[in-house]
C-alpha cells in the first residue's frame, strides 16, 4: 500500500528531481516507509511505500529486466503468486518477492490484459522510456484512486490531488460550474473534480498517453446478470464460501492484520472469518450518547468469537477539531459525517499495526440500503401510464407538505433515472442554486441538473433491461460507493499510513452476487436476503439480521448546541462563505434546525465542509 505520483511530456525547461520529489512529499502519509524516484528528462516517477509484503525489497519504481519498462504501483494483488509461477514458467526472472513485480512482468506478457488476471486493488503508472508513452489503470470497483491533469502536452498523475498541486504547470483554482452538483450529491459522480482540470481516472478503465494525446477504455465494468434458478440455500452457501476464500486472500500480509468492527453484519462476517485464520485485533468506534453508539455490542461479539476488541469513543470537542485536518486529508469537500469517526478510528489502529478488513461494498453488492425497497414499492404504480403519474404528482405537489402519500405520488411521478436518490441526497437541485450567490446561481442554472449527468448511466441501464432494484445498486457501484464510500475508507485510512482492504469488494465475491435474483438481495420486508442467510451459518442470529444503520452519528443534535452551532455559524458567515453562498438563506438553515423546526444537519454540514475544504486549498490554512 502506497502513493505514487509523476508526470510526462515536459521539455527539459522544468527541474524535474526537484519538482517530483515535493509532489512525493505532499503524500508522504501514504508511504512513511521508503521513497523512490525516476527520471530520464522528459518524465518523472515518485513513489511513497507502506511496506506490508517483501520487506525489505520491493523498492519501487520497479525496472523490467531490460529496463523498456518503468512501473510505480499503489494496492495489493491477492493473487500475485499464482501470476509469478505462470510468468516465470513463461521465462520471466524476477528480482523481488513482491505483488507489484507480478503487475511489471504480467504487462510485459499480456499488455492491458494483464489486468482481467489482477485479483486485488490497484492504481499503477507504467513508463515506457523508449517511445516516453505511459499507461495509467485503475482496479475494478475503484478501492484505490488515480487523478491525472492533461496540461496542454503534457500529463501529470498521482494518488492524490494534493500529489499533483506542487506541480507548476497546473493553475489551481475551483471548478465553480461543479458546486451545485456537490451540494445535492456530496461529490461529483463522473471523472471531474473540484479543481479545474484534474480528473479521476474511473473504476475499470485504463488510460495511454503518448506524444500529447490520451486513448481511454473501460476493461471491466459491473453488471448484473440473475440466475432465476438459483434458491436462497444455494446462494447462501456459495456467497459463504466465495467470502471466506476472500478474507482468507485478502489477510495475506508480512505484517500483523486486524479488524474494523461495528455491530452490523457485514464487519461482523469479515471478522469471523479472519477469526478463523488468525488472533486479529478489532478495533472499534463510538460516542458517549448510547443511542449513536455500537461499542457495547461490538465488544460484546468480538468475545463471543474470541477475539480482542478495542473501542474507543468521540466527544463533540475533538470530532469537530479534526474537521479541518479530514477535510484535507479527503483532497475534496465531502460532508458524509461518517469520515470524522473514521478518521479517528484508522488513527486508533495505526498505532499498533499496518493492516485492517473492513465491510464496504457489502451493501452495494447485495442489496444492503433500505431505499432499494422503495422501487419495490413503486412498482405497481410505475405500470400506470406515464401520463396519470405525472398529473397525479402534479396535483400532489400543491398539497400540504406531511400530507399522506404526497410524497409517494411526487416521486412515483418520476421515472428511475430522475429520482435516484443520490441525485438530490443534501439539497434538491433548485434549492441548492438557490443557496448560491446570484452569479453562481445563474451559472450553475446553465449546468446540465443532476439527473442530466447521470442520464447517460441510466439509459444504459435500460438498454440492459435491469429491474430498479439493480439499476440502482448497479449506479451505485459507479457512482456513490466510488466517490464517496471508497473515498473515504482509502484517505482516512491512508492519513493514518493504515491500508485499509475490502474483501466483499473481490471479483469472485462479485461474481456470486452479480447472479442473485432480485428476491435474494431486496424484498419489501428484508435487505441483503441471501447475504444474511449466509451470515447466519456463523454468526449470532441477532448480528445477521441488524438491520442498516448505517454509521451513526449526534452531529444533528450537536448543530443545535453551543459552541458548535456557535462555530458552525461563524464559519457559514465568514469571508469565504459570502464568497459562494448568500448568507440569509443559510442562516435560515441553521435557525430552523436550532429550533427543532426540521432537521437541515445534511444541509448546513454540506456548506460547512465546503467552506473548510476551500480554507485549506485556497486560502491557505492547511491542516495535516
Amino acid at each position: 500500500m502506497c502513493g505514487f505520483v509523476g508526470f510526462a511530456g515536459e521539455d527539459g525547461t522544468l527541474d524535474h528531481g526537484a519538482t517530483v520529489r515535493a509532489m512525493a512529499d505532499s503524500i508522504a502519509h501514504r508511504g512513511p516507509d521508503d521513497a523512490g524516484y525516476f527520471t530520464d528528462g522528459r518524465a518523472a516517477l515518485g513513489f511513497r511505500r507502506l511496506a506490508i509484503i517483501d520487506l525489505e525489497g520491493a523498492r519501487q519504481p520497479l525496472r523490467n529486466e531490460d529496463d523498456s519498462l518503468v512501473l510505480v504501483f499503489n494496492g495489493e494483488i491477492y493473487n500475485y503468486r499464482e501470476l509469478r509461477s505462470a510468468l516465470i514458467r513463461a521465462g520471466h526472472r524476477f528480482s523481488t518477492d513482491g505483488d507489484g513485480e507480478v503487475v511489471l512482468h504480467g504487462f510485459e506478457q499480456w499488455g492491458p490484459a494483464v489486468l482481467d488476471r489482477l485479483r486485488g486493488m490497484f492504481a499503477l503508472a507504467l513508463y515506457r522510456p523508449a517511445d516516453g508513452e505511459l499507461f495509467l489503470a485503475r482496479d475494478a470497483f475503484g478501492i484505490k484512486p488515480l487523478y491525472y491533469a492533461e496540461i496542454g502536452r503534457r500529463i501529470v498523475f498521482g494518488s492524490e490531488i494534493k500529489g499533483l498541486l506542487p506541480y507548476p504547470r497546473l493553475e489551481r483554482s475551483l471548478n465553480e460550474r461543479r458546486l451545485p452538483h456537490y451540494l445535492c450529491m456530496e461529490y461529483l459522480p463522473d471523472e471531474e473534480t473540484l479543481f479545474t482540470g484534474v480528473r479521476k481516472l474511473a473504476a475499470g478503465h485504463w488510460l495511454r498517453w503518448r506524444d500529447g494525446r490520451a486513448e481511454y477504455r473501460r476493461w471491466f465494468a459491473p453488471s448484473f446478470a440473475p440466475d432465476e434458478g438459483c434458491s436462497l440455500d444455494e446462494s447462501a452457501e456459495a456467497i459463504a464460501e466465495a467470502v471466506r476464500g476472500s478474507v482468507a486472500a485478502h489477510a495475506a500480509a508480512d505484517v500483523p492484520v486486524g479488524c474494523f468492527l461495528s455491530a452490523g453484519v457485514d464487519s461482523s462476517l469479515v471478522a469471523h472469518e479472519a477469526s478463523r485464520l488468525m488472533d486479529a485485533r478489532t478495533f472499534s468506534i463510538g460516542y458517549d450518547d448510547g443511542r449513536f453508539s455500537e461499542l457495547e455490542q461490538a465488544a460484546s461479539f468480538a468475545r463471543a468469537i474470541g477475539l480482542a476488541n478495542e473501542g474507543r469513543t468521540l466527544g463533540a470537542e475533538e470530532f469537530f477539531a479534526s474537521v479541518p485536518a479530514v477535510q484535507y486529508a479527503l483532497d475534496e469537500p465531502l460532508p458524509n459525517p461518517s469520515a470524522v469517526p473514521l478518521y479517528h478510528l484508522c488513527a486508533h489502529a495505526a498505532q499498533s499495526l499496518k493492516v485492517v478488513l473492513s465491510g464496504e461494498g457489502a451493501d452495494e453488492l447485495f442489496g444492503g440500503y433500505p431505499y432499494y425497497q422503495e422501487c419495490l414499492a413503486f412498482e405497481p404504480y410505475m405500470a400506470a401510464p406515464a401520463s396519470l403519474r405525472r398529473g397525479l404528482g402534479a396535483a400532489a405537489a400543491r398539497l400540504p407538505a406531511g400530507v399522506r402519500g404526497r410524497r409517494f405520488l411526487m416521486r412515483g411521478a418520476r421515472p428511475l433515472s430522475e429520482r435516484y436518490i443520490r441525485l438530490e441526497y443534501n439539497f434538491p437541485w433548485t434549492e441548492a442554486l438557490g443557496l448560491l450567490t446570484p452569479e453562481l446561481g445563474a451559472r450553475g442554472a446553465a449546468a446540465p441538473a443532476p439527473w442530466e449527468v447521470t442520464a447517460p448511466l441510466f439509459a444504459e441501464m435500460g438498454a440492459a433491461g435491469l429491474d430498479e432494484v439493480t439499476a440502482m445498486q448497479t449506479a451505485d457501484i459507479l457512482t456513490w460507493m466510488q466517490q464517496d464510500i471508497l473515498l473515504k475508507a482509502d484517505k482516512m485510512s491512508m492519513a493514518a499510513s493504515l491500508e485499509l482492504r475490502v474483501p466483499f469488494l473481490d471479483r469472485e465475491v462479485f461474481a456470486v452476487a452479480r447472479t442473485l435474483p432480485t428476491a435474494l438481495r431486496v424484498t419489501r420486508g428484508e435487505t441483503k436476503v441471501a447475504l444474511r442467510r449466509a451470515a447466519t451459518r456463523t454468526l449470532p442470529a441477532v448480528t445477521a439480521a441488524m438491520p442498516k444503520k448505517g454509521f451513526l452519528t449526534p452531529l444533528a443534535q450537536w448543530l443545535r448546541e453551543d459552541p458548535w452551532a456557535a462555530s458552525v455559524r461563524e464559519v457559514l458567515n465568514s469571508e469565504t462563505a459570502r464568497m459562494f453562498f448568500r448568507g440569509d438563506r443559510l442562516n435560515a438553515l441553521l435557525d430552523e434546525h436550532q429550533r427543532g423546526m426540521r432537521s437541515n444537519m445534511k444541509k448546513i454540514w454540506s456548506a460547512y465542509c465546503f467552506v473548510i475544504w476551500y480554507d485549506q486549498y485556497f486560502k491557505g490554512r492547511k491542516n495535516t
